[in-house]
């Protein structure tokens, strides 16, 4: 064949050829021509076609039997010397290779379906020859083969043995398990009796099993478990003639031979099987086809062997064993070393047309070829990344290595102890020495450790918080009393309190000469400025400010910090505070206090103990840090909405100071002075653009903002503001861009051309534009009064808590507190029903049990009272009375309405009202006494909000009235009582005097 050998002997990459024969082979086929393996002769023809295929013997290198089968070298017109002939040999091992395979004989055993009658009789020849020859030769032989008598062809009865995963192919090793100790023992009997032949044949798919995916182990045990007809119906019927090489327990390795069909089985157990030996179809050697597939699967290999060392072995396993390399021989090599899966190999070895099993073969290698590439594509992309890596790790090594002998660089480790070593050595005698003592030690230590290890950057995290923080470096603290009022008055308005408390911390510091840490607590309902006068203190106080809510917070961890044994450790607030503000004396603002949260994770509020407490927090300990650091010069500000909620250990280390909200004077400053600025700057409005009414200011804070605060005030004044802008724009106060510009710089000009002609009109024909401008002007500007004042913010939210004018019988008016500030309250009571010893009262309105509690004894005194006034009366007596409080919606508790339900009973048992605008609030006991309630100013400025002239309050609040501002008092006629009889006298008794 015209270039097959060329192919064959260029398989393997790693055979020594010379350049003589890998560059110009042609010239050498000469010597070809007249070689002669054994008795087969490839004669000089004129046709390339007419070469027989190359056939390869392997031999023992004994030479003493003159019939033995290694290939006999004669002499022709190349000489023994010449680079094909070592490349022949190198890849046969007909050379040097005999000589190390041992001193047993090896026998041929791949015979040729095509084989002649020489062929035949070589191969009788050799048995007969290694019969004779030694009694022990297979035990002394290195090789796997075992000589054999009986001819392969002449076993037509054969031990059915399954293969799980591959079919075994001919020229091919491959070991099996066999578990069943009978099938081992007729394989051993076999070998014993010279008859080493079982065929080999692969097990199909299971049909009940679904997965695809079933491990190899549970593969062995299906065919462990398979038997006689069930075991033949799982076999595919092609298979493999296969010899017995060895067996070692149960391993029975096992070598291809020649194809076998299955015909019928002879017996079950074991499995034995009669049988039908394969060939191939016959074919046209000289087909140009055949031939152009059988190279491409030689190129196809060479590729693939260039980038496979596995295959590279495989070929010189191979070539030691295969008789005659033929094309069928090419394409069962191919199949029996690519990675196809066991149908496709099955396919191939079933397959007995040769170029149809070539074209499968060639199939398989260009997929292997595919897989090859990506493999090497992957391994190169890996390699290059590592290699890259490593590199640039040389590098950065050498780097540094050079930067540190020249001093230009120390390492890692140095360079961070000189700057930790920078940080405290100007504050150095600022440092406490236990602290001081600490970071030396592990400086220390830091230095032993290897950059790598893990406690390396503990230390180097923990030296970094040590070193960073402000160790005894204060901020200048502003001591000027009055530069500090001028500060809280610019920010906030009122809030006289907070401020006289602050300017008293300022005098005492002054007098001093230095300033201690407060612990003070701002309570009072939302929006009335708590959070927003920290911030206002700080700058009055020159002090950094920082500020953390604590709502919700449930993990200790976030007060004390962690322990640097955990992983991502790190220090409490108060340590990253101090970090963030670079000064010992901040002021910092704890916001939420009374919603602290508790979890799994610790009690927070216990741990705002030791930080908020003057006496221990000199000496605070962080668990991250572990060193005591001194927090007695920061000023502590803490908020909350109700005090009720802060645990009593905490609340007795604050210094309480209650905001109770704003009046509606109050908020009319606050509108003007701070919030309508505010807006107006945010929406781009000029002042003399928009006049906001004294009335409409009144009506929106009465109408639609009643609470407390002044948040909701905020809100409803940046909606006016936004609404205005609106307006403005769209009646084109402001110029907009000109629709013929068709960009900005035209824009620009335009605009331009505008302005000039406005200030400077130049024609007669811009009159009337500017006549339109100057009415344009006219009505810039955009006043809200009370009439238009809905357009803007809507109907209003609230109406008049004054729900009656003069109030009827059985209607008294209460004072509540509630946490968005004051509120008044109807106490509403009427008869249902009367009749002899009918007497009895219920409540409605979703009232608490405390002030249910409150109606009975407010029943119980009215009836004693009435006892006292009109013996004669049995109205409560006989009267089934129903008690309600609206709105009942609200839920409502607390003891301060009982002086109230009492005098609505009693208005409704004498059939008199109460005296005009009057409204009360107190507790009552069983003997009449009144007891003191909470929320003065919220109650008073309910009350002065529902336009009450007359208020009542139990005698213990008169100090907590008196501390109110004027404004607030002012228009007021407030009675203070400390029994039910003057509240009695001035509900009734006065009125009555009043009348007459």
């Amino acid at each position: 064949m015209k270039g097959f050998e060329t192919h064959l002997l260029r398989l393997q990459p790693s055979s020594p050829l010379s350049p003589e024969l890998s560059n110009g082979y042609l010239p050498q086929r000469q010597g070809l021509n007249n070689l002669k393996f054994g008795n087969f002769h490839l004669p000089r023809s004129s046709s390339p076609s007419s070469h027989s295929m190359l056939k390869l013997f392997s031999s023992t290198a004994a030479s003493r039997a003159h019939h033995h089968l290694t290939p006999a070298i004669r002499p022709g017109a190349s000489s023994v010397d010449s680079p094909f002939f070592k490349a022949l040999s190198h890849l046969t091992g007909l050379n040097r290779r005999s000589n190390s395979l041992g001193g047993g004989r090896r026998v041929f055993f791949c015979s040729d379906n095509a084989s002649d009658a020489a062929a035949a009789a070589a191969a009788e020849a050799e048995a007969k020859a290694a019969e004779s020859d030694s009694d022990g030769s297979e035990s002394k032989s290195s090789s796997a083969i075992v000589a054999t008598n009986p001819r392969p062809e002449d076993c037509l009865t054969v031990l059915a043995l399954p293969v799980a995963h591959r079919p075994l192919f001919p020229g091919f090793y491959m070991p099996i398990y066999v578990k069943d100790p009978k099938v081992l023992a007729a394989l051993q009997e076999s070998r014993r009796r010279q008859a080493p032949y079982a065929g080999a044949f692969l097990l199909k798919d299971d049909p009940s099993s679904t997965d695809s995916s079933s491990s190899s182990t549970d593969v062995e045990k299906n065919i462990n478990e398979l038997k006689g007809k069930d075991l033949l119906n799982r076999l595919h019927e092609v298979g493999t003639l296969a010899q017995i090489s060895s067996i070692q327990g149960d391993q029975v390795i096992l070598v291809g031979h020649r194809r076998l069909r299955i015909t019928e089985m002879v017996s079950e157990e074991p499995l034995t099987v009669k049988v039908d030996h394969l060939k191939d179809k016959p074919f046209d050697m000289d087909d140009d086809v055949i031939k152009a597939t059988s190279f491409e699967v030689i190129s196809t290999l060479r590729d693939v062997l260039k980038t496979s060392s596995l295959w590279r072995d495989h070929v010189q396993t191979y070539t030691q064993h295969i008789g005659e390399f033929t094309y069928p021989r090419l394409a069962d090599f191919g199949a029996a070393i690519c990675g196809a899966n066991r149908h496709q190999a099955q396919e191939v070895l079933e397959e007995l047309d040769v170029h149809k099993r070539l074209r499968l073969t060639l199939e398989l290698m260009k997929k292997e070829r595919e897989i090859s590439k990506i493999q090497e594509t992957i391994a190169k992309a890996i390699e290059e990344k590592i290699s890259g890596e490593q590199r640039r790790y040389l590098l950065n090594e050498q780097l540094k290595a050079i930067k540190k002998e020249l001093g230009v660089e120390t390492d890692d480790k140095s360079a961070l102890s000189e700057k930790f070593k920078e940080r405290i050595d100007p504050n150095k005698e600022k440092i406490p020495a236990h602290v001081l003592q600490v970071i030396e030690e592990e400086l220390t230590k830091l230095q032993l450790l290897e950059a790598s290890s893990s406690e390396f950057n503990v230390t180097r995290n923990y030296l970094d918080w040590l070193t960073i923080l402000p160790w005894g470096n204060y901020s200048d603290e502003n001591f000027d009393v009055v530069r500090a009022q001028q500060i809280l008055d610019e920010d906030h308005y009122g809030l006289s309190d907070v401020k006289e408390r602050i300017l008293e911390f300022i005098a005492v510091g002054r007098l001093r000469g230095t300033s201690q840490g407060k612990i003070i607590c701002l309570s009072g309902p939302p929006g009335v400025g708590k959070t927003s006068i920290g911030r206002s203190i700080a700058r009055a106080l020159n002090r950094k400010f920082f500020r953390f809510s604590v709502g919700g917070l449930a993990d200790v961890a976030e007060i004390k910090g962690h322990r640097r044994t955990y992983v991502g450790a790190m220090p409490g607030k108060m340590v990253q505070c101090l970090k963030s503000v670079g000064t010992a004396n901040p002021l910092v603002l704890i916001d939420e206090i009374d919603k602290l949260g508790r979890g799994h994770a610790g009690d927070p509020a216990s741990a705002l103990l030791e930080l908020l407490d003057p006496e221990q927090n000199a000496n605070f300990l962080d668990h991250y840090l572990d060193v005591t650091i001194d927090l007695s010069k920061v000023l502590f500000v803490c908020t909350a909405n109700v005090i009720d909620m802060i645990p009593n250990p905490l609340l007795d280390r604050m210094e309480v100071i209650s905001i109770a909200g704003y009046i509606t004077d109050e908020k009319v400053h606050i509108a003007r002075d701070y919030l309508e600025k505010t807006a107006r700057g945010d929406c781009g409005i000029k002042p003399e653009q928009v006049e906001v009414s004294d009335a409409a200011l009144l009506s929106l804070i009465e109408n639609y903002c009643r609470e407390a605060g002044v948040r909701n005030l905020q809100k409803q004044i940046e909606k006016i503001y936004r609404k205005i802008a609106l307006k403005l724009v769209r009646e084109g106060v402001v110029p907009e861009e000109p629709a013929a510009a068709v960009d900005a710089e035209e824009a620009e000009i335009v605009t331009k051309l505008d302005v000039e002609s406005t200030e400077n009109p130049v024609s007669t024909a811009k009159e009337p534009k500017e006549e339109a401008k100057n009415e344009k002007t006219a009505i810039e500007k955009v006043m809200i009064d009370e009439s238009n004042l809905a357009d803007y913010v809507g109907k209003p939210v609230f109406h008049a808590e004054k729900i009656y004018e003069p109030t009827p019988v059985g209607v008294v008016m209460g004072l509540a507190w509630t946490s968005m500030g004051g509120s008044t309250l109807y106490i509403e009571t009427t008869v249902v029903e009367e009749g002899e010893g009918k007497g009895c009262l219920n409540v409605t309105g979703q009232l608490g049990d405390v002030m249910k509690e409150s109606a009975q004894i407010a029943h119980t005194v009215a009836r004693k009272i009435m006892l006292e006034k009109e013996p004669e009366n049995q109205f409560f007596a006989n009267s089934k009375l129903h008690l309600h409080v609206p709105a009942g919606a609200t839920p409502k508790d607390g003891p301060s309405a009982g002086c109230t339900m009492i005098t609505s009973l009693l208005s409704l048992a004498m059939k008199k009202p109460v005296q005009k605008d009057l409204a009360m609030t107190g507790e009552v006991t069983l003997t009449g006494r009144i007891l003191p309630i909470g929320g003065v100013k919220e109650k008073t400025i309910a009350a002065r909000r529902s336009q009450v002239k007359t208020i009542i309050f139990p005698e213990a609040n008169r100090r907590d009235f008196d501390e109110l501002a004027e404004n607030v008092k002012e228009g007021l006629d407030v009675h203070f009582v400390d029994d039910y009889k003057k509240i009695f006298d001035l509900a009734f008794v006065s009125d009555n005097k009043q009348q007459d």
